[in-house]
């Protein structure tokens, strides 16, 4: 097939590299001069890993990250444990923190070594018919389009629901003198209105021997101008009051314009697919970043296409894609609905619902087991009804 995809992120990188390889035509549309992520630290789960490993680029990513074991947060003021969930024992089924530049870096050039087309300085606007429509051209038209756009598609009907909490992101080199271990993701609250994170991020290509970790600070979206405004240094003191273990991180930064800030919505589309159209990643299926399953959604969807376009052809196909993929989706999107506003909200009773009441439940038999299923990724099966590939996972 001839085959356009939408945007150079996770989502289409890995699907251009599978569909390449399939012997696909694979052209990449996107909008910056030269392809380049956007963003900070991720984790890439088990289940993210397993469709790295198949495209070939898994060695390259854990050699090149931090392995995850555990997952740790407590509240601020009063000490309590709130998430305690660790990846368990099996030494293949650990979480693996990584740049987002470092996992772009590889998915690219898999792509290019399969053979697909990157055409830069093309940002898509819209489609007629098959063709992709930029700000003055249209494309030459496409068996199939892919949007993997993300968030921002102009492909894409979902309509999602902002939701009020975002956060800001900066990258640091990893302090020698910081007490936080290097292989776990490590997050402090204050109630639920705030939330500093560490996240072990290994190291770039360019600079293997540097470590990284992605330092992040949530608030709400309503006030990210005002703390863009205020004064650094008392935020800077403020921060470190509530989490001393945070002072070596700010250490490496300097005022706001280290960090970036990111803004989320929910929502899923019913039909993630069109006439000679398909949607994959945050073009199809939208959530907040707590369960840190984004990146993971969008390769397990970039797989499903591939073993779908394999198997059947045309609507077919489609219909195949989404429905290997509804449930997980559904699943995933269902948590996350019901544990943010745990952890990113202004209620004062969520709170102490999480730390008297389901923190102490998360460590008694069966929850952990549960716990390290879900941030695994494969609390249901990715995608059942490709029973060959569900298997595989």
């Amino acid at each position: 097939m001839k085959i356009g995809i939408a945007g150079a992120g996770i989502g289409g990188l890995a699907a251009a590299a599978l569909l390449a390889r399939d012997g696909h035509s694979v052209a990449v549309f996107d909008q910056f001069d030269a392809p380049q992520p956007v963003g900070s630290g991720l984790v890439i789960q088990p289940v993210g890993l397993s469709v790295l490993d198949r495209i070939g680029v898994g060695d390259k990513a854990r050699r090149l990250g931090a392995r995850i074991s555990s997952m740790f947060g407590h509240e601020a003021e009063n000490h309590r444990v709130v998430l305690s969930v660790s990846y368990g024992n099996a030494p293949d089924r650990k979480g693996l923190g990584i740049h987002r530049a470092t996992l772009f870096s590889l998915l690219l050039d898999a792509a290019q070594d399969a053979g697909a087309r990157l055409v830069p300085s093309h940002r898509v606007l819209g489609r007629e018919g098959q063709a992709l429509r930029f700000d003055d051209r249209l494309s030459d038209p496409f068996d199939l389009i892919v949007d993997a756009c993300g968030a921002g598609s102009h492909l894409s009907p979902l309509i999602s629901r902002p939701l009020p909490y975002g956060a800001v992101w900066a990258t640091v080199p990893w302090p020698e003198d910081s007490p936080l271990p290097q292989d776990r993701l490590t997050q402090c609250y204050r109630r639920a209105d705030r939330m500093f994170g560490v996240l072990p991020v290994g190291a770039m290509p360019d600079q293997p021997g540097q470590q990284l970790a992605a330092i992040f600070y949530s608030l709400p979206v309503s006030g990210f101008e005002d703390w863009s405004r205020a004064d650094f240094a008392h935020w800077r003191q403020q921060a470190i009051r509530l989490w001393p273990d945070f002072a070596p991180f700010l250490g490496w930064v300097a005022g706001h314009d280290a960090f970036t800030f990111a803004s989320y919505t929910h929502g899923s589309l019913a039909k993630p697919y069109g006439e000679g159209i398909v949607h994959i990643g945050d073009a199809a299926h939208r959530a907040s970043p707590q369960l840190g399953q984004g990146a993971n959604m969008a390769l397990l969807d970039a797989l499903a296409l591939q073993h779908a376009l394999a198997m059947a052809e045309g609507e077919e196909a489609l219909r195949l894609y989404a429905g290997a993929r509804r449930w997980h989706v559904a699943t995933y999107q269902a948590l996350s609905a019901s544990f943010t506003p745990q952890y990113q909200s202004d209620s004062r009773v969520l709170p102490v619902i999480r730390d008297r009441v389901l923190a102490p439940m998360s460590r008694i038999w069966p929850v952990p087991g549960i716990l390290t299923r879900l941030v695994c990724g494969d609390l249901v099966p990715p995608m059942p009804a490709l029973t060959p590939v569900a298997r595989g996972m």
